[in-house]
């Protein structure tokens, strides 16, 4: 069965909108002062998530899409090569 560790904290929004994360949840994120975190709104509910996992979530969603043989770069050079050419 999965595991996962569930951390909760009551935090107060400052005057100036401001939210401080604790830093036992910003260790599990990983996220150091300055780091971003990409904020989305879920049902209801305030989802923060770093950058660096947001895109990996992104990458894997599109993956499912590619076939593994496929060089998307490679296709992507190609394509503006042939678009240069034509102008």
């Amino acid at each position: 069965m999965f595991s996962q560790m569930i951390h909760r904290a009551n935090l107060t929004i400052a005057p100036d909108g401001s939210l401080e994360i604790p830093a036992t949840m910003r260790a599990e994120l990983g996220v150091q002062h300055g780091g971003k975190l990409l904020a989305r709104v879920e049902n209801n509910t305030l989802i923060l998530e770093p950058i660096e996992a947001a895109i990996k979530r992104a990458q894997a969603m599109v993956r499912r899409y590619v076939p593994n043989s496929t060089d998307i770069i490679a296709e992507l050079i190609a394509e503006r090569r042939a678009e240069a050419g034509r102008e």
